[in-house]
């Protein structure tokens, strides 16, 4: 059976996403922090005839790759979330060399090691595909999130790069960047207790959907959903 690794596995477009796969005959690798919740997407998961395995680690620890991916086994695909604490999250203005250099670490850096590491199997097969799940700020800079768009649009550049690099290989590169607000994702629930103009939401089986036309079509490096991301 392939295998779909999902890197910062949530239960937004993450577990929408196992399951899509999954319905595929994809077994599935959840990769986060939290064992608590990793443990109930598996449960999920199970309950719905896919064979998943939660995977507790901490993306930010790049030293601790190697072994994750011997973890996993080989990757025939490979889903990368952006991996940034809310509390890193700073206005442009507010942005220093420390605390660029800690986004930049997460956001960019982390994501290019896993790359890095799964790709070799890839190659071999001459199959395979890479999906970033990007925020709309990659795309259109938005002062209050200076830091994390800066560190976004250096990966949306490196994907798109690579996707041209390996054109012909059969390895899919690709980067799907969202400009609304995930329903049943981690920020809808942060942004609900917060109150705030209504945004622009889009549920997470049309995202899966959307990654899983990706992976087959292979017909563009990058889809855009959301006026935010537009």
């Amino acid at each position: 059976m392939p295998t779909l690794a999902i890197f910062g596995a949530g239960p937004g477009m993450s577990l929408a996403t196992a399951r899509r796969f999954g319905r595929e005959g994809f077994d599935i690798a959840l990769v986060a922090r939290n064992s608590g919740r990793l443990k109930s997407f598996v449960d999920d998961l199970a309950a719905q005839g896919v064979k998943a395995t939660g995977i507790t680690a901490d993306l930010a620890d790049l030293n601790g790759h190697a072994d994750l991916i011997q973890r996993i086994g080989p990757v025939d695909v490979a889903v990368l979330n952006g991996f940034l604490d809310m509390d890193g999250i700073r206005s442009v203005g507010d942005v220093d060399v420390d605390t660029m250099r800690a986004t930049l670490e997460r956001i960019t850096l982390a994501p290019l090691s896993l790359t890095l590491k799964v790709l070799p199997h890839m190659r071999a097969q001459g199959n395979g595909a890479v999906i970033y799940g990007l925020g709309s700020s990659s795309r259109n800079p938005m002062p209050r999130l200076g830091g994390a768009g800066a560190a976004q649009a250096s990966l949306r550049n490196y994907a798109l790069s690579l996707h041209q690099e390996l054109a012909g290989e059969g390895v899919y590169i690709g980067a799907i960047t969202i400009g609304a607000l995930i329903r049943e994702s981690d920020a809808e629930k942060i942004f609900d207790s917060q109150g705030g103009p209504e945004p622009e939401r889009v549920e997470p089986g049309y995202l899966a959907d959307e990654i899983w036309a990706m992976y087959t079509g292979r017909e563009t490096p990058e889809r855009t959903i959301g006026q935010l991301a537009a």
